[in-house]
Protein backbone atom coordinates (compact mmCIF):
# COMPACT_ATOMS: atom_id res chain seq x y z
CA UNK A 1 0.00 0.00 0.00
CA UNK A 2 2.72 2.27 0.47
CA UNK A 3 4.65 1.92 -2.90
CA UNK A 4 1.05 3.22 -4.11
CA UNK A 5 0.82 6.07 -1.76
CA UNK A 6 -2.43 4.39 -0.57
CA UNK A 7 -4.55 5.45 2.75
CA UNK A 8 -4.81 2.91 5.64
CA UNK A 9 -8.40 3.33 6.77
CA UNK A 10 -7.57 5.66 9.87
CA UNK A 11 -6.00 8.16 7.69
CA UNK A 12 -8.62 7.72 4.91
CA UNK A 13 -10.97 8.54 7.67
CA UNK A 14 -9.20 11.38 8.50
CA UNK A 15 -9.03 12.79 5.47
CA UNK A 16 -10.40 15.16 3.75
CA UNK A 17 -13.82 14.17 1.25
CA UNK A 18 -15.18 14.82 -1.99
CA UNK A 19 -18.50 16.75 -1.47
CA UNK A 20 -20.63 14.40 -3.19
CA UNK A 21 -22.88 11.77 -1.30
CA UNK A 22 -24.49 8.55 -2.54
CA UNK A 23 -28.26 8.15 -1.72
CA UNK A 24 -28.81 3.84 -3.24
CA UNK A 25 -33.10 3.57 -3.87
CA UNK A 26 -33.58 0.17 -3.33
CA UNK A 27 -30.89 -1.54 -4.84
CA UNK A 28 -31.31 -5.39 -4.81
CA UNK A 29 -28.18 -6.68 -5.29
CA UNK A 30 -25.34 -7.04 -2.79
CA UNK A 31 -22.52 -7.28 -4.98
CA UNK A 32 -23.53 -4.03 -6.86
CA UNK A 33 -24.10 -2.57 -3.35
CA UNK A 34 -20.44 -3.66 -2.71
CA UNK A 35 -19.22 -2.04 -5.92
CA UNK A 36 -20.15 1.31 -5.20
CA UNK A 37 -19.01 1.02 -2.25
CA UNK A 38 -14.91 0.21 -3.49
CA UNK A 39 -15.74 3.34 -6.24
CA UNK A 40 -16.95 5.53 -3.47
CA UNK A 41 -13.85 4.56 -1.81
CA UNK A 42 -11.36 5.51 -5.06
CA UNK A 43 -13.71 8.75 -5.07
CA UNK A 44 -13.17 9.98 -1.45
CA UNK A 45 -16.72 10.61 -1.31
CA UNK A 46 -18.58 11.73 2.03
CA UNK A 47 -21.30 8.79 2.70
CA UNK A 48 -23.28 6.08 1.18
CA UNK A 49 -27.14 6.60 2.50
CA UNK A 50 -28.47 3.34 2.14
CA UNK A 51 -32.69 3.21 1.36
CA UNK A 52 -35.18 0.68 1.21
CA UNK A 53 -34.57 -2.73 0.71
CA UNK A 54 -30.90 -1.61 -0.37
CA UNK A 55 -29.07 -4.55 1.47
CA UNK A 56 -26.12 -3.41 4.54
CA UNK A 57 -22.63 -4.41 5.76
CA UNK A 58 -21.95 -6.62 6.52
CA UNK A 59 -22.76 -9.15 4.58
CA UNK A 60 -20.00 -11.64 2.59
CA UNK A 61 -21.47 -10.84 -0.70
CA UNK A 62 -21.04 -7.06 0.15
CA UNK A 63 -17.57 -7.75 1.59
CA UNK A 64 -16.31 -9.83 -1.67
CA UNK A 65 -17.01 -6.92 -4.33
CA UNK A 66 -15.98 -3.94 -1.58
CA UNK A 67 -13.11 -5.25 -0.67
CA UNK A 68 -12.90 -3.54 2.18
CA UNK A 69 -14.74 -0.57 1.37
CA UNK A 70 -17.38 -0.84 3.76
CA UNK A 71 -15.09 0.12 6.69
CA UNK A 72 -13.54 2.83 5.34
CA UNK A 73 -16.50 4.54 3.32
CA UNK A 74 -19.49 6.15 6.06
CA UNK A 75 -22.72 4.98 5.54
CA UNK A 76 -25.82 4.69 7.12
CA UNK A 77 -29.32 2.98 6.81
CA UNK A 78 -32.74 5.26 5.93
CA UNK A 79 -35.66 3.42 5.12
CA UNK A 80 -36.88 5.69 2.44
CA UNK A 81 -34.67 7.18 0.02
CA UNK A 82 -37.10 10.32 -0.75
CA UNK A 83 -36.67 11.44 3.41
CA UNK A 84 -32.87 10.49 3.03
CA UNK A 85 -33.17 13.66 -0.33
CA UNK A 86 -35.43 15.99 1.08
CA UNK A 87 -33.49 16.00 4.50
CA UNK A 88 -30.16 16.60 3.33
CA UNK A 89 -31.54 19.64 0.81
CA UNK A 90 -32.50 21.47 3.85
CA UNK A 91 -29.24 21.45 4.14
CA UNK A 92 -28.58 23.20 0.93
CA UNK A 93 -27.10 19.83 -1.15
CA UNK A 94 -28.29 19.85 -4.65
CA UNK A 95 -30.06 16.43 -5.59
CA UNK A 96 -29.36 14.44 -8.37
CA UNK A 97 -31.36 11.54 -9.65
CA UNK A 98 -29.46 9.53 -11.96
CA UNK A 99 -32.21 8.50 -14.56
CA UNK A 100 -33.34 8.76 -18.19
CA UNK A 101 -36.16 10.99 -17.30
CA UNK A 102 -38.17 13.66 -18.79
CA UNK A 103 -36.32 16.71 -18.59
CA UNK A 104 -33.14 15.08 -17.69
CA UNK A 105 -29.59 16.95 -18.33
CA UNK A 106 -27.34 14.82 -20.11
CA UNK A 107 -23.94 14.02 -17.82
CA UNK A 108 -21.36 16.36 -19.48
CA UNK A 109 -24.04 19.45 -19.31
CA UNK A 110 -23.82 19.28 -15.49
CA UNK A 111 -21.28 21.25 -13.55
CA UNK A 112 -21.79 21.08 -10.35
CA UNK A 113 -21.39 24.56 -7.60
CA UNK A 114 -17.61 23.69 -5.72
CA UNK A 115 -19.61 24.81 -2.51
CA UNK A 116 -22.52 22.47 -2.34
CA UNK A 117 -23.15 19.03 -1.06
CA UNK A 118 -23.88 16.95 -4.39
CA UNK A 119 -26.51 14.50 -3.89
CA UNK A 120 -26.25 11.31 -6.50
CA UNK A 121 -29.53 9.22 -6.40
CA UNK A 122 -28.79 5.52 -8.19
CA UNK A 123 -32.06 3.29 -8.52
CA UNK A 124 -32.95 -0.34 -8.42
CA UNK A 125 -31.26 -2.24 -11.34
CA UNK A 126 -34.69 -3.12 -13.49
CA UNK A 127 -37.32 0.01 -12.04
CA UNK A 128 -34.58 2.50 -11.56
CA UNK A 129 -35.22 5.67 -9.20
CA UNK A 130 -38.23 5.59 -8.11
CA UNK A 131 -40.48 8.59 -9.23
CA UNK A 132 -41.47 9.87 -6.00
CA UNK A 133 -37.61 10.69 -5.59
CA UNK A 134 -36.87 11.95 -9.04
CA UNK A 135 -39.89 14.24 -7.94
CA UNK A 136 -38.07 16.20 -5.00
CA UNK A 137 -34.49 15.91 -6.78
CA UNK A 138 -33.25 19.20 -7.90
CA UNK A 139 -32.32 18.11 -11.16
CA UNK A 140 -32.15 14.48 -13.09
CA UNK A 141 -28.98 13.14 -15.25
CA UNK A 142 -28.57 10.96 -17.46
CA UNK A 143 -25.78 8.89 -18.72
CA UNK A 144 -25.33 9.45 -22.70
CA UNK A 145 -24.79 5.85 -24.62
CA UNK A 146 -24.69 5.14 -28.08
CA UNK A 147 -25.38 1.59 -27.89
CA UNK A 148 -27.96 -0.95 -28.39
CA UNK A 149 -28.72 -1.18 -24.57
CA UNK A 150 -30.83 1.43 -22.99
CA UNK A 151 -29.25 1.39 -19.80
CA UNK A 152 -26.06 0.73 -17.68
CA UNK A 153 -25.05 -1.61 -14.46
CA UNK A 154 -25.91 0.14 -11.56
CA UNK A 155 -22.89 -0.37 -10.29
CA UNK A 156 -21.03 1.19 -13.58
CA UNK A 157 -23.60 3.94 -13.99
CA UNK A 158 -22.52 5.00 -10.37
CA UNK A 159 -18.47 4.66 -11.68
CA UNK A 160 -19.32 7.17 -14.64
CA UNK A 161 -20.93 9.72 -12.40
CA UNK A 162 -18.72 9.39 -9.74
CA UNK A 163 -15.64 10.26 -12.18
CA UNK A 164 -17.29 13.19 -13.54
CA UNK A 165 -18.83 15.01 -10.32
CA UNK A 166 -15.03 14.07 -8.77
CA UNK A 167 -13.69 16.35 -11.69
CA UNK A 168 -15.10 19.09 -10.64
CA UNK A 169 -15.38 18.49 -6.80
CA UNK A 170 -12.08 16.74 -5.45
CA UNK A 171 -11.11 17.52 -2.52
CA UNK A 172 -7.68 18.72 -1.33
CA UNK A 173 -4.54 16.28 -1.70
CA UNK A 174 -3.86 14.73 1.55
Amino acid sequence: MEELNRLDVAAFKAAPKSNIVLVLDNIRSRNNVGAIFRTADAFRISEIVLCGITPTPPHKDIHKTALGATESVNWRYETSAKNAVTEMQQYGAHCFAVEQAQGAVFLDQVKPHPNQTAVLVLGNEVQGVSQEVIDVCDTAVEIPQLGTKHSLNVATSAGVVLWHFFMHLRPAAH
